[in-house]
């Protein structure tokens, strides 16, 4: 008896060392061809995007007071107002073993600025790209409804108007492009105050997720599909962003292998199950036997590991549960017979097997769903924001 329950042990610690390098094998794969993928998503649907408000300024020519000549300054007109409409799609794209969060952007603000200088001005309006890897359809520059001839590189587009005295100019800009995994509204580099300001977001995904230190929204109202959110403030000086990041789908590749590092448990107490009723009954079950029962197991993963990147989740579940429970009851029919096979073996292994690794696949992704403050409307002011609402300290 001694010796079997070491044999048993023995193929069991074996057995388990195969798991632990095929979960091994999994990461390696997973993060490695992240490693080597991302980059080509990125340069494909873009990098994460971070958008800054445009930047007016005009040159103004001052006295040096080294010398007798001039020297130009540049004079930044603040924004009055801001009127923000931002519209955020999700698109997932797999690459390897990795799902990638991708979203198309569609962006159209439009931003007042005053030259409060007692003379005309040629002003120049900057738009910073939010990333320099990164498509742009459909860009526009308006001043007053008026479009103007737009210079660009890598950074941003540039224009030039010039505006009367005491003028009030309205600057719009709106573009289309692609981005990964988050998008970032930033006021600033620093605390920076954010007059009149408005930002509505419309997203066609549920499950939104704000990242810390950033603003939560003032109102929310669901939508088929989505969420209408709303930044509003009237005088706002704060550091933190406007930030939404896309929710990301389960990863099958981190998922098989962390099934597979806890499999040893569940062959344990199948074996411990099989050894028990075998005893009872007096059924003479070699060691051997073990040993092509815990094959039949981790065929279960194998399978797992190269199709979890090709079908749905479920349906592989479902492919590698009927094939490692044919190898068992098929092996068990001729060692010990059809019944012993289905009934004791076959549901021992639907139970520890197949519904212990489906019951570890969902505890996973429920641990890995994205902050409920959105969804049940629990929005927080970050600590560190000053907000004043009519000039009123609040």
């Amino acid at each position: 008896m001694l010796k079997r329950v070491a044999a048993i042990t023995f193929i069991l610690a074996c057995t388990s060392t195969a798991w632990f390098i095929l979960a091994h094998t999994i990461y390696s794969r997973t993060y490695e061809s992240n490693d080597r993928l991302r980059p080509g998503v990125a340069s494909i649907w873009g990098a994460p995007q971070t958008q800054r408000p445009p930047i007016a300024h005009f040159d103004r020519e001052e006295p040096n007071r080294v010398d007798a000549g001039t020297h130009h300054t540049a004079v930044l007109l603040p924004i009055e107002s801001s009127r923000i409409q931002v519209g955020l799609s999700l698109d997932y794209r797999q690459k390897g073993l990795l799902w990638y969060s991708t979203y198309v952007v569609n962006f159209d603000g439009a931003f007042k600025f005053h030259n409060a200088a007692g003379e005309q001005r040629l002003v120049t309006l900057e738009l910073p790209f939010p990333a320099e890897q990164a498509i742009y359809d459909g860009v526009v520059m308006e001043v007053n409804g008026r479009s103007i001839p737009i210079t660009a590189d890598k950074h941003g587009a540039v224009i030039a108007a010039t505006l009367q005295a005491d003028e009030i100019a309205t600057l719009r800009v709106a573009y289309r492009s692609q981005g990964l995994e988050s998008w970032t509204y930033k006021l600033g580099d620093d605390a920076t105050q954010s007059r009149d300001f408005q930002l509505h977001m419309k997203t066609d995904f549920k499950k939104i997720d704000f990242p810390a230190n950033a603003l939560s929204p003032r109102a929310k109202r669901e939508i088929p599909g989505g969420w209408d959110l709303d930044w509003r403030y009237s005088n706002l000086i704060s550091g933190f962003t406007i930030s939404m990041t896309m929710p990301e789908r389960l990863q099958p590749g981190p998922l098989a292998g962390e099934i597979s590092y806890f499999v040893p448990v569940s062959l344990l107490l199948f074996f411990f199950l099989i050894f028990v009723i075998t005893t009872l009954r007096e059924i003479d079950l070699h060691p051997m036997n073990y040993f092509f029962l815990a094959a039949a197991f981790f065929a279960f993963h194998l399978l797992l590991a190269y199709l979890v990147d090709h079908v749905s989740i479920h349906i592989a579940f479902a492919i590698c549960s009927a094939v490692s429970g044919f190898l068992v009851v098929s092996y068990l029919r001729l060692v010990i017979g059809l019944r012993f096979a289905v009934m004791e073996a076959g549901i021992a292994q639907l139970i520890y097997l197949v519904l212990f690794s489906y019951a570890f696949f969902m505890a996973l992704s429920r641990a890995r769903k994205p902050r409920k403050q959105a969804v049940f409307g629990i929005f927080q002011q970050p600590a560190n924001t000053t907000v004043l609402e009519n000039n009123i300290l609040v």
